[in-house]
């Protein structure tokens, strides 16, 4: 398994992993995902990883991309009431459903701690669906915690 920076040559791989994160979604809350629906064209792909603050990193075998996880640092500025600091966002992370359970996810993770060392930011930061239990268990076992909690009420 190799993990690395994504290339045009890794869209296709990643656009098929992006609709099982979609359907993922899709089918725990269906009121806000659409069927067969996906984040982002190849023409964005291809736009992504061209910013300076962005990064994509694959696992791939074979070459077949079996994960990738799309990456964003955040520079949060000084304020009344927070003092600054840089994130590394973790915007997506996936393991294709056939290779779940084979490690890929952890060593994707490690790669991800690796680049937050180098870029010498404060911390990670991510955002998990509730409908997801199998994503928050993963990433309790990563060494995330809970930073905030995001609620909603229905009307």
């Amino acid at each position: 398994m190799i993990i690395r920076k994504a290339e045009n040559k890794d869209i296709e791989g990643i656009l098929k992993l992006l609709l099982q994160v979609n359907q993922v979604h899709a089918d725990g809350r269906p009121d806000l995902f659409k069927n067969g629906g996906i984040k982002y064209t190849h023409e964005a792909l291809e736009e992504k990883f061209t910013r300076t603050n962005e990064t994509v990193f694959v696992a791939v075998e074979e070459d077949e991309v079996r994960g990738y996880s799309f990456l964003e640092i955040v520079e949060t500025k000084e304020n009344t009431s927070l003092y600054p600091h840089t994130s590394l966002y973790i915007d997506d992370l996936c393991i294709d459903e056939k290779y779940r359970k084979h490690n890929i996810g952890c060593m994707l993770f490690e790669e991800i701690k690796k680049y937050a060392a180098e870029l010498k930011v404060y911390n990670i930061t991510l955002r998990v669906w509730e409908c997801n239990p199998g994503a928050m268990k993963f990433y309790e076992k990563m060494g995330m915690k809970p930073l905030y909690t995001e609620m909603e009420m229905f009307y």
